[in-house]
């Protein structure tokens, strides 16, 4: 008799017959408030497949069954992972394969940000071109300069190389630990995360979501930075306190921002942060790409196979529920 799994995200065809070849697959949107057909097949279940949903004590004492909970994502803030071991459920998400397209989308942040293309595109599109473009529109040089990275993870390390080798700049990093590698192959130097701040003309946060990281860049960060810097947020929303990044912008305590995450998503039409010329705001497409996306969904279903044959998942996240 088949198993029955919960997707609640939309993959490619031929990752979802893979799954009803040998699942009873119950298919679902996600929603801020799940439907009770939702909750109703949650009782039968024994995988759940996709990515955002909140993953608690109270999902799970609904879940008498479930055995793997596979997240299409590298970020797992979503999942108690603490409640998930507990109760002997394994959690898997799906790190690497999307390493290089956020590497790409933050580089492309930075540059865009610097040269101002977006705001320069619009320039042109409104016909604007025979005026006069002037210093009032002029970038800032990418090469050469120093980029300091807040988390020097494998995305981190990635944007660095790309730095280094591409554009001959300087590396600060702040980290939990030292980066051997990165130190000795890309002449990176490990600082304080105030030093970073201060000599750094972008700043790139990269961090995981922690509770320690919550706010991590605020008012006293950003009056650190140099009048011409550039910051730039790849990771989390959350890690940055919005308003302060916004009072920085409006009073010129730095140059500009480029953002593809939020601390509300959608960021509210409301938002200052929509209205400044020295932002520039993406919607959270670091991985974005059809490629990268198909990558993820398809290390996450070897991850739920695998997971119910009795293997380790490629990515599991709390291999200490295998020695309970």
């Amino acid at each position: 008799m088949k198993r029955e799994i919960i997707l609640y995200k939309s993959i490619s065809t031929d990752l979802l017959e893979q799954l009803k070849n040998r699942f009873i697959v119950h298919q679902h949107q996600l929603k801020s408030e799940m439907d009770d057909s939702f909750f109703s097949d949650l009782q039968r279940v024994e995988g759940i497949i996709g990515s955002k949903l909140r993953v608690d004590g109270h999902l799970l004492d609904q879940a008498p069954h479930l055995k793997i909970v596979t997240n299409i994502s590298v970020g797992y803030d979503n999942l108690e992972i603490e409640e998930l071991t507990k109760r002997g459920i394994m959690a898997t998400n799906t790190p690497d394969v999307l390493t290089d397209t956020v590497a790409d989308t933050v580089f492309g942040l930075l540059l865009a940000t610097s040269r101002r293309i977006c705001e320069l595109d619009q320039y042109v599109k409104l016909g604007r071109w025979d005026e006069n473009i002037g210093e009032h529109l002029f970038g800032v040089d990418v090469h050469h300069k120093t980029l300091g990275i807040i988390g020097m993870g494998r995305i981190g390390l990635a944007v660095a190389e790309r730095a280094h080798y591409g554009f001959k700049m300087k590396i600060v990093y702040h980290n939990r630990s030292t980066h051997s590698y990165a130190e000795k192959n890309i002449n990176a130097t490990y600082a304080s995360l105030e030093e970073l701040l201060t000599v750094s003309d972008f700043v790139l946060v990269m961090a995981p979501l922690v509770p320690e990281t919550v706010k991590l860049i605020g008012e006293k960060e950003f009056d650190l930075m140099k009048e011409t810097a550039i910051f730039l947020n790849g990771s989390r929303g959350e890690l940055v306190d919005e308003l302060a990044l916004i009072h920085a912008l409006q009073s010129k305590k730095i140059w500009g921002a480029g953002l593809d995450v939020y601390e509300q998503e959608p960021i509210s039409k409301e938002s200052l942060l929509l209205q400044l010329k020295n932002v520039v705001t993406l919607p959270h497409i670091g991985s974005a790409t059809r490629e990268t996306r198909y990558k993820m969904a398809k290390l996450a279903v070897d991850n739920l196979m695998k997971g119910f044959t009795g293997e380790v998942p490629p990515s599991l996240i709390n291999p200490d529920v295998l020695t309970d």
